[in-house]
């Protein structure tokens, strides 16, 4: 579902570095593969210091390696000792700011939002063990997950985000991507998402979840794939339903998704890259239009997935889909809780109750809070 939000293919200058270590190597499909502020204790490094890419450092005089944010691409664990901390409340605010400035200068809201969702997206409540049952951990950063079909396209967004990664060394990779996903809402129109921060990143690609944990956009049965993909997350239909509503922005791209036209009178122009089928006319518009045109299905420049089509279609989503087309001030309440819900899942905070930007309580992570009761 999420996964065709389509992204606006606009990167940053060829010449600006998605990750770099003092000027010197960049990556350009793997990130740094460490939290915000990892302390690392790794002595008598022989081997050569690499950002997991085909670039490489090599510190022939170092000796002992304290306080950085870089791992040996084929260190073992079991030899290091890392302490990931907490997100810094400064650098989080400003790294807001930034992001809002991305969004004004990029018009990359759809697949901002879409690299939030897909990081919290693999969370299985079945699951306790952290990182074991995903969500949203940074893991989405790594190249082996960033491969997943589900993600096609996702490394665009890791460009455009990560040069305020490399501004806001306190800000961790899970915090960053649920922060733009928020920011992206909020700044197409939508409803203010009421969040929360402090996530831990995992550290290494092992850590990352297997694919399949995201949702297709054809099933044979859709309204049973949407239950058996999101009740595994522990939401039920009227998050389902309120989620999609996310489809107001963004394209899809035939080459990405294998899914929609590859221009439309709608898209054929920008902003941004040229291209792809939007779901509205206005798809950089938060709003409750979705709806609207999924039920009436008058244009056929708009899109319409399976997926799309089963929320008029099944009963039980039909229900809330007819309301918010109807009631957009019912779908903003809804999806800003379900967003708000959807970007804490399987999280680990640090401190546990998270950190609060805009001085609402914060809340524990209880992976049993997440269930909906229905397996």
């Amino acid at each position: 579902m999420a996964q065709y939000l389509s992204q606006l293919t606009l990167s940053p200058p060829k010449s600006q570095p998605m990750a770099s270590l003092s000027g010197g190597a960049a990556t350009t499909s793997r990130l740094l593969p460490s939290a915000s502020r990892v302390r690392l204790s790794i002595c008598s490094a022989s081997s050569s210091l690499s950002l997991a890419s085909s670039s490489s450092y090599s510190p022939s005089s170092l000796k002992c390696l304290r306080f950085s944010p870089l791992i040996f691409k084929d260190q073992k664990r079991s030899s290091m000792s890392t302490v990931a901390a907490a997100s810094d409340a400064a650098q989080l605010k400003s790294a807001r700011e930034d992001i809002k400035e991305l969004l004004k200068s990029k018009f990359c809201h759809p697949i901002l939002v879409r690299l939030g969702w897909h990081d919290a997206g693999t969370y299985n409540k079945n699951i306790e063990e952290w990182p074991k049952r995903g969500g949203a951990n940074g893991s989405l950063r790594f190249e082996i997950e960033l491969k997943h079909a589900a993600n096609a396209g996702l490394v665009d967004a890791l460009k455009l985000i990560q040069p305020i990664k490399d501004k806001y060394s306190g800000v961790t990779y899970a915090d960053l991507f649920q922060m733009a996903s928020a920011a992206a809402i909020e700044e197409a129109g939508g409803p203010k998402i009421p969040m929360k921060y402090g996530r831990v990143d995992v550290s290494v690609p092992d850590e990352c979840p297997e694919e399949g944990r995201l949702p297709d956009a054809g099933p044979p049965k859709p309204a049973d794939h949407l239950r058996e993909v999101f009740y595994r997350m522990g939401l039920d239909d009227k998050e389902i339903a309120a989620l999609s509503g996310a489809h107001t922005l963004g394209r899809s791209r035939p080459e990405r998704s294998g899914w929609g036209k590859p221009e439309t009178k709608y898209t054929k122009n920008g902003p941004g890259a040229p291209g792809g089928q939007s779901w509205t006319a206005e798809w950089l518009k938060f709003d409750n239009s979705y709806f609207k045109d999924i039920k009436e299905r008058k244009d056929e420049d708009l899109l319409v997935l399976p997926t799309d089509a089963a929320l008029f279609e099944d009963p039980s989503f039909k229900v809330y889909a007819e309301k918010y087309a109807e009631d957009k001030e019912a779908f903003f309440k809804d999806y800003a809780e379900a967003h708000a819900k959807l970007s804490n899942l399987g999280a680990k905070f640090d401190p546990p109750e998270g950190i609060m930007l805009d001085g609402v309580a914060g809340e524990k992570f209880v992976a049993a809070k997440y269930s909906s009761g229905k397996d």
